[in-house]
């Protein structure tokens, strides 16, 4: 590099120097940070090839400096992305209290649907209808044409093997 160019471009260090750090200590909110943008700008600034010249010395540090953030910025999410990623595997390896309790009620519902699957439909049409309809035995046996005794027996038969498939499992 050229003398009067290496001056040139370490004169551009000292004049705008303080201007620069007080803009990036803005954006990125960290005086520290912002000093080690603004070195790295220079840097950048003075290893530039000389051949081309710099028309707005003031716009190019500034462009330079913004470039520079943004490539900071995406390193900060990269890391804080790759610790989530990690720490969500974790998380997902080692099951919580909450999410084996989902696991084990949606378990049951399923049990559940087989054993009422399993009753004859009648039995079934009625047992569904007193346990998930709310409806009354009176409603249920008019519904039917049935009697209020033979409602009941069906939800008794109903009851129990569900709870006979339940006790086998357990």
């Amino acid at each position: 590099m050229d003398n009067q160019i290496a001056a040139e471009r370490f004169s551009l260090f000292r004049e705008y120097y303080d201007e620069l750090v007080g803009f990036l200590t803005l954006k990125l909110r960290s005086r520290d940070q912002a000093m080690d943008v603004a070195q790295e700008t220079f840097l950048r600034v003075l290893t530039q090839d000389s051949t081309v010249p710099v028309v707005q010395p003031r716009a190019f540090l500034y462009k330079t400096a913004l470039n520079l953030t943004v490539d900071l910025f995406r390193k900060r999410q990269r890391r804080a992305e790759d610790s989530l990623d990690a720490e969500g595997m974790r998380e997902s390896l080692i099951a919580s209290p909450e999410q084996e309790a989902i696991v084990e009620a949606r378990e049951q519902i399923r049990l559940l649907y087989e054993a009422i699957m399993e009753l004859p439909p009648r039995c079934r049409q009625v047992f569904l209808l007193h346990k998930f309809k709310d409806r009354s035995h009176a409603e249920i046996a008019a519904h039917f044409g049935i009697s209020i005794s033979m409602v009941e027996k069906h939800i008794s038969k109903a009851t129990a093997h569900c709870r006979a498939r339940f006790q086998d499992i357990s």
